[in-house]
């Protein structure tokens, strides 16, 4: 099938984008679009920017938290220490003690 069975081609535009790994990827876009700041590397994964000699840095991950370290993030001792007494009040009332 040439360009006669299906119509000409957009006209397009080449866009190199480097990764922090140094990872040369290059894109084709059609002319008319928005070229996006960043790019993610498809060998490593990380971002690539088109700037060669600055690419993004590597985004920071967070290490994994407990749900414990979610809750002390959200009530300061005091909190937990005055909900623990209203839920023991309420617990011996239940029993009747």
């Amino acid at each position: 099938m040439g360009e006669s069975e299906r119509g000409e081609s957009a006209p397009r535009v080449r866009v190199g984008f480097w990764c922090a790994n140094g990872h040369d990827t290059r894109i084709v876009f059609a002319h008319d679009v928005e070229v996006p700041e960043t790019w993610d590397c498809p060998r490593c994964g990380l971002p690539a920017g088109q700037d060669q000699q600055n690419p993004p840095p590597p985004p920071r991950t967070e290490p994994y938290k407990t749900h414990l370290a979610y809750v002390r993030e959200r009530r300061s001792d005091e909190d937990g220490a005055a909900l623990l007494e209203e839920a023991l009040q309420r617990l011996r009332a239940r029993r009747g003690a």
